[in-house]
């Protein structure tokens, strides 16, 4: 255990330390092995040298998870993860002690509220203990606020702040064997969650009781999996009847009835890495204009199954599910894109953008990819089959085509619920 201070017996704040080293207990397992994470950091390094950077400051919740594997909590105080070409340093705050540097790839300084702006201090400390006067400092301008960017500027006012954050971004969108290893543990569980979620709909259960059921389900089989990680982000979006018209809508006290459309989103959180189930589902029959959606939209999900391959352009992809959309003059109903890339993703952080089943995305799907197929098509209240309908699945790309790692059925012949 190392505890260092500056001021062990200080009478005023003003003599209380900037920064501390706080190696307290010992390091605990990580999610990953030291081989992946240097694997990882070699590939940042790459960009480094690439761009001519003496250092990167990341302070995005995915990139410093994905590269030292530690998750922070924000409440309102500034992270970073400074990457040098030999070693990595997390900076982090007084108030998580001595947690980051137990669950984290690297180094850790810690700065305390004694002092304004002592997380800048903490950043100036770590390239000044490394020997580096930077010139040319990597930063991700897709999500650094313009307030933290100008104070870090001055913090190094002699140094140019470069982007790396969409060269890391293509980094993350190959993933390892490793990283697949999770996420179909995650797929794994979130069929678990679904199937817990499926033996509790029942006329007059409200949404938010049916939505615990299935998080309580998935949370204990995380922790049964991998006990040695914190245990925390997992949740699911069940909804019912109107509800249904928003992917992203959070359960309510709203009760199932009888004929309901319902939407059931699983979304199982393992160690930072976000997978997801989502199926529609019936309480009850559905009348003949539900079923004729349904089964639409089933039919652009198994064709979009078909096409995930590698060699396959995301565009390409998008263009000849909307030609099904079109036949059946369901096209202005889509709702959101055709799939998405997965790893450290969650919905308060992270997303591959440039992995995306979208019209504007050109990217070519590639061996170590995983990406989902999710369509969606949303009818008004008030028309005949009003609701959300959805499938969602997800497939690990390989030399010779994809894996689906979701097993959960879907369909009218698997998710009409008669108690």
């Amino acid at each position: 255990m190392t505890i260092s201070t500056t001021s062990p017996s200080a009478t005023n704040v003003s003599e209380l330390e900037r920064l501390k080293t706080l190696h307290n207990g010992t390091k605990a397992p990580l999610t990953f092995t030291d081989a992946e994470f240097e694997r990882r950091l070699g590939g940042l390094r790459t960009i480094m040298a690439e761009k001519n950077l003496d250092a990167v400051v990341l302070t995005s919740y995915h990139n410093i998870k994905y590269y030292s594997d530690y998750l922070f909590t924000y409440f309102g105080r500034s992270y970073a993860l400074v990457v040098t070409a030999d070693d990595s340093v997390s900076i982090t705050a007084n108030i998580d002690a001595g947690m980051p540097w137990r669950t984290s790839y690297g180094d850790n300084i810690v700065y305390t509220d004694w002092r304004r702006d002592n997380f800048y201090f903490g950043i100036q400390e770590a390239l000044r203990r490394r020997g580096i006067k930077a010139t040319r400092l990597g930063v991700e301008d897709d999500t650094l606020p313009v307030l933290l960017r100008d104070k870090l500027q001055a913090a190094f006012p002699d140094a140019t702040l470069t982007d790396v954050s969409q060269a890391a971004m293509r980094q993350r969108m190959i993933k390892s064997a490793e990283e697949i290893e999770v996420i179909k543990h995650g797929a794994r569980i979130g069929d678990l969650g679904g199937e817990a979620i499926k033996a509790a709909i029942r006329e007059g259960i409200t949404e938010y009781e049916v939505a615990l059921i299935g998080t309580e389900a998935m949370v204990h089989e995380i922790a049964r999996t991998f006990p040695d990680q914190e245990v925390r982000d997992t949740w699911v979006w069940f909804q019912s009847g109107i509800n249904t018209d928003g992917a992203h809508n959070w359960a309510t006290t709203r009760k199932l009835q009888q004929g309901d459309i319902l939407s059931l989103n699983c979304f199982p959180m393992t160690s930072g890495y976000y997978t997801a189930l989502e199926r529609t589902l019936f309480l009850g029959e559905p009348d003949a204009r539900s079923l004729e959606l349904w089964n639409v939209n089933v039919e652009v999900h198994e064709r979009g199954l078909e096409l995930i391959k590698p060699g396959a352009v995301c565009k390409d992809i998008a263009a000849e599910l909307n030609e099904i959309y079109i036949s059946h003059n369901l096209l202005p109903n889509r709702t959101f894109g055709y799939g998405h890339s997965f790893g450290v993703l969650s919905h308060y952080y992270g997303r591959e953008a440039g992995l995306e089943l979208r019209e504007d995305i050109d990217t070519v799907l590639e061996p170590g990819m995983v990406v989902s197929m999710e369509p969606m098509i949303t009818v008004a209240d008030g028309e005949p089959g009003a609701g959300g309908y959805r499938e969602h699945d997800i497939l690990v790309i390989s030399e010779n085509g994809a894996e689906n790692i979701t097993k959960f059925g879907y369909g009218p012949n698997n998710n009409i619920i008669n108690p």
